[in-house]
């Protein structure tokens, strides 16, 4: 009994300084939204009490003595009438208020929470979203924001209980200590009952709160694995993966079900017993004279409206464990401390833009040796079935020049043209543009002046203008300009509402080859002085390819080409030759194919495979 005593005492600590957190923390988040709840409560709470000696007056004072006379004056009647609809005018007011400002801050804290998630999840490095995945950057900014802010709707209502009971207690003593004592053993047994319940909830709502995440996960990547569900004949088993989620998140949330079902009766009857004693006592204190009809009346009526708001109190102390839950793990997304630094160098908007890498390496987070600042490529692991990355690249690209990286799968080819545009930063080493370090540049600068198009284009469920221009105030002329430059300006004219054509959710109405031109021609509408395009035309015919390529060659743009293709490759200024991570070589296409035997081994392979697909 001692272990289990000391292990769990260290969480209900940990419960109860973060729920007095959090309430701390939203009532600082939404004030003008909670004062107008606190307004309409200690309206409420005044209102109540005030209620309690309205109706004992009229006990005393209008009740007995009519029924001692046999009759009723009507002024008597009118003033009764006019005390009891004017406090209860009163209380309705006060209510609406409570409500108001509860439910105002409510949606104004989710507002809030899931405004900066979101700004958060904009912030931080690529490596930390891949960490991460889909399904619970979802829970973060949906479920969990919504359990944190669910605390603020019976907030208000818990601070009028609070104020109620303070007021009433003192009011009970002066009214007849010894019923006040009656009544107020409710209190230890609440109390007790409450500990009770928020030990075992938190352990459950927290895991329900996991599992959210997890389900919203596996949906994410049935729906995005739509085609390869479908085409393997695997949607039983993706049915049975996502079924076994939603069941221990069924029995998880029934577990919650069924420890509220224990706690809420608990917490309706308690109050109601406590009238009960006191009524009983009360009546038997009557009978002895010692209090009068209509002071027990205003005690039991005190007692009854502090009963009912009471279960509102019981209610936030349920609903708290989930929501200090959901506020941990909003506060881990805020709390991160990853951030991509930015300078504030600005570099020039005309004409194509070197590049440069001095002794770039850098190697996937989930890799078993992430850091390369303090070690050298010689001494690390050189395990290359491990390894995922780049060990150490050093190159230049003149401006105005068409550069094309190859190398075989695996080899970093795709890895360093994301860092070339910075889409995270190298482990060790420097890339830099127009000979300024990537990270001393201004962020606007860098998006303006570089370009990346990927092999596996994303289109917005929008038309096919709006998807180029990405709702940027573009003439109409530049985007016509940039769709044909990416040969799509002919496809896009054939359809029946041309520019306006819808394409669906992720362009799934296009073919791949038409869905990489409309991305190209989204790159080439911002005129990029440094055009990365990571085997952007791998599903186009060769012959539209190289019409691409030759016209971006006459742009004053520098073209950096993930390629594969001899017929994209000849139109490069000058090929680099990577392999496990290094620059093995450059120089042209021509000369690289007669020196260099695993260059001519790639591309013979790559073209023999061309042929032999149908």
């Amino acid at each position: 009994m001692s272990t289990h005593r000391t292990t769990t005492a260290p969480e209900d600590v940990a419960l109860l300084g973060g729920g007095r957190d959090l309430i701390a923390r939203q009532l600082r988040r939404a004030p003008r939204e909670f004062s107008v709840g606190g307004v309409g409560t200690i309206l409420y709470a005044a209102m109540t009490i005030i209620s309690s000696f309205v109706i004992g007056w009229i006990t005393d004072d209008v009740l007995f003595p009519a029924v001692d006379a046999g009759e009723i004056t009507t002024a008597s009647l009118a003033g009764a009438a006019l005390a009891v609809i004017g406090v209860a005018a009163a209380r309705g007011a006060g209510i609406t208020l409570r409500r108001l400002g509860a439910y105002y801050a409510q949606y104004r804290l989710q507002y809030r929470d899931r405004i900066e998630v979101t700004d958060r999840y904009l912030d931080l490095p690529l490596e930390w979203h891949r960490r991460h995945p889909t399904g619970q950057l979802l829970a973060n900014a949906n479920e969990d924001v919504e359990a944190a802010s669910f605390i603020a709707a019976p907030l208000p209502m818990a601070f009028g209980v609070v104020v109620m009971l303070a007021v009433t207690a003192v009011l009970l003593v002066i009214t007849d200590p010894f019923l006040a004592l009656i009544g107020f053993s409710v209190g230890p047994l609440l109390a007790f009952t409450n500990f009770r319940f928020q030990r075992r909830m938190r352990a459950v709502a927290s895991k329900a709160q996991r599992l959210r995440a997890e389900v919203a996960e596996i949906a994410h990547e049935s729906f995005d694995a739509a085609l390869v569900v479908k085409t393997l004949g695997r949607e039983d088993d993706e049915v049975g993966r996502f079924g076994a989620r939603s069941d221990e998140l069924r029995d998880r949330m029934v577990e919650v079900g069924r420890l509220r079902a224990t706690f809420d009766p608990v917490i309706e009857a308690l109050p109601n017993i406590g009238i009960l004693a006191v009524l009983a006592v009360g009546a038997w204190r009557v009978d002895q004279g010692v209090v009068t009809p209509g002071t027990l009346v205003t005690f039991a009526y005190l007692f009854r409206l502090v009963a009912l708001p009471m279960r509102v109190f019981g209610w936030l102390l349920g609903e708290l464990p989930r929501a200090v839950v959901g506020l941990d793990r909003v506060e881990n997304v805020l709390g991160e401390e990853d951030s991509v630094w930015y300078g504030g160098r600005n570099l020039a908007k005309d004409g194509g833009a070197s590049a440069a890498a001095e002794d770039v390496g850098y190697l996937y987070p989930e890799t078993d040796y992430e850091d390369l600042s303090s070690t050298s490529v010689a001494a690390r692991p050189s395990n290359d079935a491990e390894r995922r990355g780049i060990e150490s690249i050093t190159l230049s690209v003149a401006p105005g020049k068409t550069i094309a990286l190859v190398g075989p799968t695996g080899s970093g080819k795709s890895t360093f043209a994301q860092l070339l545009v910075r889409l995270f930063d190298p482990d060790r080493g420097e890339i830099c543009l127009d000979g300024h370090g990537l990270v001393d540049l201004d962020r606007s600068s860098l998006a303006s002046t570089v370009s990346i198009v990927f092999q596996e284009t994303f289109l917005f469920n929008d038309t096919i203008y709006n998807n180029i221009t990405l709702d940027e105030p573009f003439d109409e002329a530049d985007v016509l300009n940039a769709a044909k430059l990416a040969q799509a300006d002919g496809f896009i004219s054939q359809l029946e509402n041309g520019y306006g054509t819808l394409v669906g959710e992720r362009g799934a109405s296009l073919s791949g080859g038409q869905r990489q031109r409309i991305a190209l021609a989204r790159a080439l509408v911002r005129q990029p002085r440094l055009l990365v395009l990571d085997d952007a035309t791998s599903a186009v015919d060769p012959a539209v390819e190289g019409s691409i390529l030759a016209g971006l060659g006459e742009l004053d743009t520098t073209v950096v080409i993930v390629a594969y293709r001899r017929s994209s490759i000849v139109l490069a200024d000058e090929v680099i030759y990577i392999e496990d991570g290094r620059v093995m070589d450059r120089g042209t296409h021509d000369d690289l194919y007669a020196s260099l035997p695993a260059y001519q081994d790639l591309i013979d392979a790559y073209e023999q495979r061309e042929e032999e697909t149908p």
